[in-house]
């Protein structure tokens, strides 16, 4: 019989492999890998989840990957813009290019338009395209649309996105700058070619070194692939089984870590789309379904986590120079103070070096202002003004 792991033993495991239960001393690329990529929604995001798992992690170190290429943004895992490693890029991007060709299919907003229209020759000229010089979206339907006078050109350019593995180029996501999303082939780029044949049980096994134990259904979820237990099915016997309290199978790596439950978990500041928080069919190891859904916005806007005792507390923002936390529950005084210590440290890195991050990654509103790149002076962690509100 399978042995039954909690849900508090889920978390520290999940936790532990994520490097949030303490901070770790590796080479950023490595995390990057390690973590199987870091979703990008906000170009700026990824720089608070190595923040929060990496030991005096600066800026301008994940900075000089996107610019020397040893690292990329392309649509990837779940349909979502993702920073890989070029490496990881190249095969990943193959592996689950079932759900781009599907969405071309089943779009709501495109799919109409583009049935009956033969889209190998959208893809050509959209490669020849954006292999001449890096287009954005726009722009890249507009020169399409000539050619193709009955489609409109952003179905056109939605097209080429699904059909080829795009790259967002710098400036874009590039710490203390801006620039508009421009687009260039991975190929074109990189000058690699794709991973004619990625693997998919390398992938599973990945996943379960940074997120598990898992079940199938987990595995889909941080994917976005259907259909993979005949993936996981081959790699049972080496693999370590267990069960969950509602009964629901888990495999994972023998000799990964599964701390005690009640192994200490640091207060932790997430940034929005942590994929810690996304990549689990059943998230209750870390957030609880009443948590969940208050963190569901109606407006679409998804607020930064907190995580107190290695969970789901709260969420924060960042906005004129002043970090505000709203827990869901009443903290305790020491749980207070140490969301106060993380949270100037927090402020302090999110100001630093004269070239903070536009306020999208270290926001809950999309709204709120910008610090600017130029102005922003290194404030010292003891000066942060971090304020603890009323429970919501």
């Amino acid at each position: 019989m399978s042995d039954v792991l909690t849900r508090r033993q889920l978390g520290r495991a999940t936790l532990a492999r994520q490097l949030l239960l303490a901070r770790a001393d590796r080479p950023v690329l490595s995390v990057v890998e390690h973590l199987g990529g870091l979703q990008a929604q906000q170009p700026f995001s990824p720089y608070y989840q190595l923040w929060s798992r990496l030991r005096g992690f600066r800026p301008s170190a994940l900075a000089g990957l996107l610019l020397d290429r040893s690292v990329v943004r392309i649509a990837a895992q779940r349909g979502t813009i993702h920073l890989l490693s070029a490496s990881d890029a190249l095969a990943l991007r193959p592996w689950v290019q079932p759900l781009y060709d599907a969405d071309l299919r089943t779009n709501s907003l495109h799919a109409r338009a583009l049935t009956g229209v033969d889209l190998a020759p959208v893809a050509a000229a959209a490669r020849t395209l954006v292999d001449a010089e890096p287009r954005t979206m726009a722009e890249l339907g507009a020169l399409l649309a000539p050619s193709w006078p009955s489609v409109d050109a952003t179905h056109l350019a939605h097209a080429a996105r699904g059909l080829l593995t795009l790259v967002q180029v710098p400036p874009r996501a590039v710490w203390g700058q801006s620039g508009q999303t421009r687009l260039t082939t991975i190929e074109r780029w990189l000058g690699r070619p794709l991973d004619p044949a990625p693997s998919p049980a390398g992938f599973v096994l990945r996943y379960l070194g940074s997120f598990g134990p898992a079940s199938v259904a987990d595995v889909q979820t941080w994917c976005g692939l259907t259909r993979l237990r005949e993936v996981v099915e081959p790699l049972r016997p080496s693999l370590r089984v267990f069960r969950d309290d509602s009964g629901r199978e888990l495999f994972d790596l023998p000799d990964a870590p599964r701390p005690p439950a009640d192994t200490p978990a640091p207060v932790r500041f997430l940034p929005d789309f942590d994929n810690v928080l996304r990549s689990h069919a059943d998230r209750t190891r870390i957030i609880d379904d009443v948590s969940r859904k208050r963190m569901n916005r109606r407006n679409g806007v998804v607020p930064h986590a907190l995580l107190v005792d290695g969970e789901v507390a709260g969420w924060w923002r960042i906005e004129d120079e002043v970090l505000a936390v709203t827990p869901y529950r009443p903290l305790t005084a020491a749980e207070t103070a140490e969301v106060e210590a993380e949270g100037r440290q927090l402020l302090a890195f999110a100001l630093s070096d004269g070239s903070a991050a536009p306020a999208e990654a270290a926001s809950g509103t999309a709204s709120a202002a910008a610090v600017p790149a130029a102005a922003a002076a290194a404030v010292p962690a003891a000066a942060a003004k971090v304020r603890v509100m009323p429970v919501e």
